[in-house]
C-alpha cells in the first residue's frame, strides 16, 4: 500500500504496569476507530521512565518478548486490524536485559523485535545500568500496510542507524522515545534541546528520502523533576513537518503518509545514487587519529 494512516500515541504513564498497558490498549482502539493502520506507542510505555535512578527493584518490570504484553497487544491488533509498534523492557535471561521494541502485524502475528543499539548514560537517564546494547542489528519489518524500520530514542542521534535501516528497505523510520526537560532548566535551553532533537530526525528523513515518525511520552515524572516534552511529530522526506503534537497533552494523532512519493523525492534529490561507498571505510573507526 502507498497511502498509510499512521497513529502516534503520546501519553503519560503511572507506576502501575497493568494500568499503563490498559491505557495503551484503549488508545490503540481509539486510533483504529479514527482510521489508523499502523500505531506506534512511545518508549517503555508500560511504566514510568525508571532509568532516572539505578535501582535493582526496577528489573522486576522486565518481561519476555514475546510474552504477556505482546500477547495482549496481538489480540488487539487482530481485533482492530492494525499494526502495533510496542516498546518494552525485555528480560532475555537472568541478568540480561534489553530496551526492545516488538512489532505485531495487523492479523495479530508477532513479527519480531528490535533491540536498542545505542545506550545512553546521562543524569536521570542511566540506561547503561539496565540495558545491554542490542545484538540483533538493524531491522525492517514487512507488515500488511508498509515495510518500516524501528529505532529507539538514543538511536535518534545517529545517522548511521537511520542510513543502514533505510538501505535495508525501510519505507518509514519509527522512533519510540522517552525524552524530557529537567524542570529546573530555563526555557531557552528547553527550546534549543527540543529543536536539536527534532532537527536531527528530520535530517534522517531528508538524507534517506523516507518519512520519519517520532513518538515521545508526555507529563511530569521523577517527583516533578522531569517534564517529558511530548512534541511527537511526522516528517516527510524533505523534512517538512506533517504533524507536531503539543508539549503538554496526551494525543492520539492520525497522519496519512504516501510512501509512493519516496521515489519522487529520491530522484529529485538522488543522495542514494551519489553515495561514494568506496570512500566510507573510515566511518568504522572510533576516531580518525592515524595516518
Amino acid at each position: 500500500m502507498a497511502k498509510v494512516n499512521i497513529a502516534l500515541v503520546q501519553m503519560s504513564c503511572v507506576a502501575d504496569k497493568q494500568t499503563n498497558l490498559n491505557k495503551a490498549i484503549a488508545k490503540v482502539k481509539e486510533a483504529a476507530k479514527k482510521g489508523a493502520q499502523i500505531v506506534c506507542l512511545q518508549e517503555l510505555f508500560t511504566s514510568l521512565y525508571f532509568c532516572d535512578t539505578e535501582d535493582y527493584e526496577h528489573f522486576k518490570l522486565a518481561e519476555s518478548i514475546p510474552g504477556a504484553s505482546t500477547d495482549a497487544l496481538s489480540k488487539v491488533a487482530a481485533e482492530e486490524g492494525v499494526v502495533i509498534i510496542a516498546s518494552l523492557f525485555e528480560k532475555r535471561t537472568q541478568g540480561l536485559y534489553h530496551n526492545t521494541t516488538a512489532v505485531i502485524d495487523a492479523d495479530g502475528k508477532y513479527l519480531g523485535k528490535y533491540r536498542k543499539m545505542h545506550i545512553p548514560d546521562d543524569p536521570a537517564f542511566y540506561e547503561k545500568f539496565y540495558f545491554t546494547p542490542g545484538d540483533l542489528g538493524y531491522k525492517i519489518f514487512k507488515t500488511k500496510f508498509a515495510t518500516f524500520g524501528v529505532l529507539i530514542c538514543w538511536d535518534q542521534w545517529y545517522p548511521e542507524a537511520a542510513r543502514i535501516t533505510a538501505l535495508m528497505g525501510a519505507e518509514i523510520l519509527f522512533y519510540p522515545t522517552a525524552i524530557g526537560w529537567a524542570t529546573s532548566q530555563d526555557e531557552a535551553t528547553n527550546t534549543e534541546q527540543y529543536n536539536a532533537w527534532q532537527t536531527i530526525q528530520r535530517s534522517h528523513a531528508v538524507a534517506n528520502g523516507v518519512h520519519v515518525v517520532s513518538v515521545n511520552r508526555v507529563g511530569f515524572e521523577q517527583n516533578g523533576a522531569m517534564k517529558f516534552w511530548g512534541g511527537s511529530f511526522v516528517s516527510n522526506p524533505f523534512g517538512t513537518l506533517l504533524y507536531k503534537a503539543s508539549h503538554e497533552e496526551e494525543e492520539v494523532a492520525i497522519v496519512e503518509i504516501d510512501t509512493a512519493k519516496t521515489d519522487s523525492y529520491r530522484t529529485h534529490w538522488p543522495f542514494l545514487r551519489d553515495r561514494r561507498i568506496d570512500s566510507y571505510q573510515p566511518i568504522t573507526k572510533r576516531f580518525i587519529d592515524e595516518d
